[in-house]
């Protein structure tokens, strides 16, 4: 079992940042990669971006490239996603999630992933 534990969210203004942290923990073979999604109110849930948790890799979406960025504090267990340059269209929930085996090209699907968090709310106000 993996538990994944999202904090972080909140409300700011358009133009500013969040930093998302994720914290993970469990059976470590069950958590090979970290990703972070978002679901805006009434849409799918999206890939955001996606870390290895041994390895620097990363992957973004094209929406958030530039003004994302995904990183890892091993020792820590956590994932963190800062978050720059926000715009109104970031509003959402946004959910870590863990996964065991993907290729690198599909690090944003959420069926990748096998594990999830309850999700940290978003919103930008313009």
């Amino acid at each position: 079992q993996v538990q994944l534990v999202e904090s972080g969210g909140g409300t700011v203004q358009a133009g500013e940042s969040l930093r998302l942290s994720c914290a993970h923990s469990g059976d470590a073979n069950s958590r090979n990669f970290i990703g972070w999604f978002r679901q805006p109110p009434g849409k799918e849930r999206e890939g955001v971006a996606a870390i290895y948790t041994d390895d620097p890799h990363t992957i973004y979406a094209d929406s958030v490239q530039g003004r994302f960025t995904i990183s890892r504090d091993y020792a820590k267990n956590t994932v963190y996603l800062q978050m720059n340059s926000l715009k109104p269209e970031d509003t959402a929930m946004y959910y870590c999630a863990a996964g065991v085996s993907s290729t690198y090209h599909r690090l944003l699907l959420a069926s990748s992933y096998n594990y999830w968090g309850q999700g940290t709310q978003v919103t930008i106000s313009s």
